[in-house]
């Protein structure tokens, strides 16, 4: 049985979404305290967290960056906010997908099922820890690390998910539409600028490791890994 936390200050809501769950056999926990969130999180160890943004104290982003210090578990954002930024930001700070208020309760289950498929079920990964390996670069996409050389960076699940498409492209194109698909199930309502963010980001962690110009550019097309920029590194 999956485990679902909601962390949503409106009681009602809550409530409603907690009943609505439940009856499809997951078990749901309420958060109530919401200066702690991370204590339920410990507590509760959910397989799945709906996470509104406006929450007293700190927000929604807030605990979605705490959660992905520990966690790569799916976490679906719920707000009243319609912005594409708001939407931006969510995806920048960890999460997996954004559903706005009012919402339809089989949507809800749907996205529910959708990261929980990807997740755990038949598209998850095997048990095994994988391992993608590149002219001397690995990517732990379970660990959220990337090592080159001597190096160890950290990354955030967006970031490795990019890094993961570009190395099993590798030699061929990215392309803009399957990463963005990859990054948010529903990339239609995302804004272009969503993924040249998330780029900027992953360019800055191969500078991390020492490695300028990781990420080539394909006008028109996408991106693709330069290899021949992580050989020149490593020399």
């Amino acid at each position: 049985m999956y485990k679902i936390m909601i962390v949503e200050d409106d009681p009602k809501i809550a409530e409603y979404l907690q009943s609505y769950i439940a009856k499809y056999g997951y078990f749901v926990t309420i958060v109530t305290d919401f200066d702690h969130v991370m204590n339920d999180f410990h507590e509760n160890k959910p397989e799945l967290v709906l996470l509104d943004i406006n929450l007293p104290s700190y927000d929604g982003y807030y605990w979605c960056r705490q959660i992905r210090k520990e966690s790569i578990c799916p976490v679906i954002f719920i707000s009243a906010r319609v912005g594409e930024m708001d939407q931006v930001m969510a995806l920048e700070n960890g999460g997996d997908d954004f559903i706005t208020k009012p919402f339809h309760p089989e949507i809800v289950m749907a996205k529910i099922r959708s990261q929980l498929r990807r997740a755990y079920g038949e598209y998850a990964a095997q048990a095994e820890e994988r391992v993608l390996e590149t002219n001397g670069l690995k990517l732990f996409p379970e660990r959220l690390e990337i090592t080159f050389d001597t190096k160890t960076a950290s990354l955030t699940k967006k970031e490795a998910d990019i890094i993961e498409s570009l190395m099993e492209r590798y030699p061929r194109v990215a392309g803009r539409e399957d990463l963005l698909e990859k990054l948010w199930d529903d990339h239609t309502y995302v804004d272009e600028n969503t993924l040249n963010v998330n780029i900027t980001r992953v360019r800055k962690k191969f500078l991390e490791l020492g490695i300028k110009d990781a990420v080539e550019t394909v006008r028109g097309a996408g991106y693709r890994l330069n290899v021949s920029r992580l050989k020149a590194g490593a020399e």
